[in-house]
């Protein structure tokens, strides 16, 4: 072999030998992202859902605090303090005692008095035996009594009179009194019954073969599919205008919140069981003029509903960073920081002492100080606040984003960190908006906590057995939830609607449906929430 053909070889061999480091190299970062989706989902499966993060691991310093941006005390944890007073710590959870506390308690409560005397062959004197006169009663105890539900049944009449007069001119007239209009025609159902079953699944979780069940140890016999077309048909007839109703108003808002979650709905046509249709959430903002929480359900997850809901809208839309949210037109969006949180506390790893936990704590870090200073600015005007947001909240952003670009210069390219990273960064425009308005919010977490009442019960009942079901309980859901943000009772406020507006020509006079509206002093009056249900 000629010394050049052994340069070849051997440039050959070497070249080779490159090919295996690249490709060694590539398995290794490709084995790494493996274990560390691993972890994510483990983590996911078993590990705390909480999202606070208030301390760190001991070594993990955060890049904002050499730069001076904030030092605020509770992000900062001195790993040579003594042991917290495990004592003290619990006093301050518990609940304090103040002087007429219990009284407080049961003001709203039916009172009886029982009061226990002495029987007859024991009321003379042990020492005389003279005959006991009564001088007074003694305060024993009080105690809460639980009285099980029971049922009764109304029979409807209605008196009938005639005009005797009349009769004898060979003309005869008769008028009869009039009745309530029923709720749900030709069925047991009254407002109260329906008001209840609404209570026990949408508020309670508690589903419909369940409550089969308890209707029947009351005495009746009512079956789940019964109870579904009651729903159904109030939600239909009484609850959906009121809706309608209320949409209009959020149109009239500047502040929107919106999300979704997947729903399971059965007998979609041309769709088969398994396939996810979604519920949408829409409220109005933290600071607007009325609270409103209103679900939808949709088919689907694109972009064309929600803009088709909030057609007519023009003011600030907070949501994720979902791409179907940019179809809704004439707004200005608000991306969610506490997504931006939750995507580096994912990345953080079980050995937080790596480099990849101490970046993930410096986003975190970050994310916990912008939202305790919006804390401190909750009580402020709206134009102090956005005044507050630019002097304070500015600089610490700043200093983030030029951390996310060089932080995304050193880490992996396609590692969970360098996702997060990509995440803030791609969508910095809408999470810098909040700040051009005092009024905006610095997270979705209303949308998220107005939907969380929805996700519980659906642990329950899994599935919507029709779309019809599914849109009745989204409307059941928004006046559910809207009673709630305004400080009503919910149960009092469905039996109000149900029993006040059968038999309206609200469909002929809109306006009569304002007497609904949860603002309505009249129903603040009648459904405040410090009434009972029962």
């Amino acid at each position: 072999m000629t010394l050049s053909e052994q340069f070849a070889a051997l440039e050959k061999r070497i070249t080779e030998l490159e090919q295996d480091n690249q490709r060694v190299a590539a398995l290794e970062e490709e084995n790494k992202r493996l274990h560390d989706t691993i972890a994510h989902l483990t983590k996911k499966l078993f590990g705390k859902r909480s999202e606070k993060t208030s301390a760190l691991s001991e070594g993990q310093v955060s890049l904002f605090e050499d730069l001076m941006v904030f030092n605020e005390a509770e992000e900062q944890v001195d790993v040579k303090a003594k042991e917290p007073d495990l004592r003290a710590e619990a006093e301050k959870y518990c609940q304090k005692r103040y002087k007429g506390q219990r009284k407080d308690k049961l003001q709203n409560l039916e009172r009886v008095k029982k009061v226990y005397h002495l029987a007859d062959s024991e009321r003379s004197c042990e020492i005389c035996g003279t005959q006991l006169k009564a001088v007074g009663e003694e305060f024993v105890r009080s105690e809460l009594e639980f009285i099980p539900a029971k049922l009764r049944v109304i029979d409807y009449y209605r008196e009938t009179l005639e005009c005797r007069a009349c009769r004898k001119e060979g003309n005869p007239h008769m008028e009869s009194a009039d009745t309530p209009a029923p709720v749900v025609l030709h069925s047991l159902a009254s407002p109260s019954t329906i008001a209840w079953v609404i209570h026990q699944k949408f508020i309670n979780a508690v589903p419909l073969y369940r409550q089969e069940v308890e209707w029947k140890m009351l005495g009746i016999s009512l079956s789940r599919a019964t109870l579904s077309n009651w729903l159904m048909v109030v939600a239909r007839d009484w609850l959906l205008p009121i809706v309608e109703r209320l949409r209009l108003e959020i149109l009239k808002e500047r502040y929107a919140h919106v999300d979704e979650t997947p729903l399971q709905v059965l007998q979609e046509e041309g769709r088969s069981n398994t396939t996810k249709s979604y519920m949408w959430v829409y409220s109005t903002g933290q600071y607007g003029n009325h609270p409103l929480r209103l679900f939808e359900y949709q088919p689907g997850r694109g972009g064309n509903y929600p803009r088709k809901f909030l057609k007519g809208f023009k003011g600030y839309l907070h949501s994720d960073a979902y791409s179907g949210y940019g179809k809704v037109d004439d707004v200005i969006h608000c991306y969610c920081w506490a997504h931006v949180r939750r995507k580096f506390v994912d990345v953080l790893p079980q050995d937080t002492r790596s480099p990849e936990a101490t970046l993930a704590a410096q986003g975190i870090a970050l994310c916990n100080q912008l939202f305790g200073m919006e804390k401190s600015l909750k009580s402020l005007s709206s134009e102090e606040r956005q005044k507050q947001r630019l002097e304070k909240e500015k600089p610490v952003l700043e200093a983030f984003w030029s951390w996310v670009d060089s932080t995304l210069q050193r880490v992996p390219p396609k590692s969970r960190l360098s996702d997060a990273l990509s995440y803030a960064r791609n969508h910095k425009s809408g999470l810098m908006n909040y700040l051009k308005d005092g009024n905006c919010s610095i997270s979705n977490n209303l949308a998220e906590n107005s939907i969380r009442p929805f996700t519980v019960g659906r642990k329950n009942w899994l599935f919507s057995g029709s779309p019809n079901g599914a849109a009745a309980s989204a409307a059941i859901y928004s006046l559910v939830e809207t009673a709630k943000a305004n400080g009503l009772n919910p149960y009092q406020y469905l039996k109000f609607i149900l029993e006040d507006l059968p038999g309206l020509p609200f469909k002929r006079h809109p306006e009569i449906l304002d007497r609904y509206l949860p603002w309505n002093p009249n129903i603040k009056i009648q459904c405040d929430s410090s009434k009972t249900c029962l």
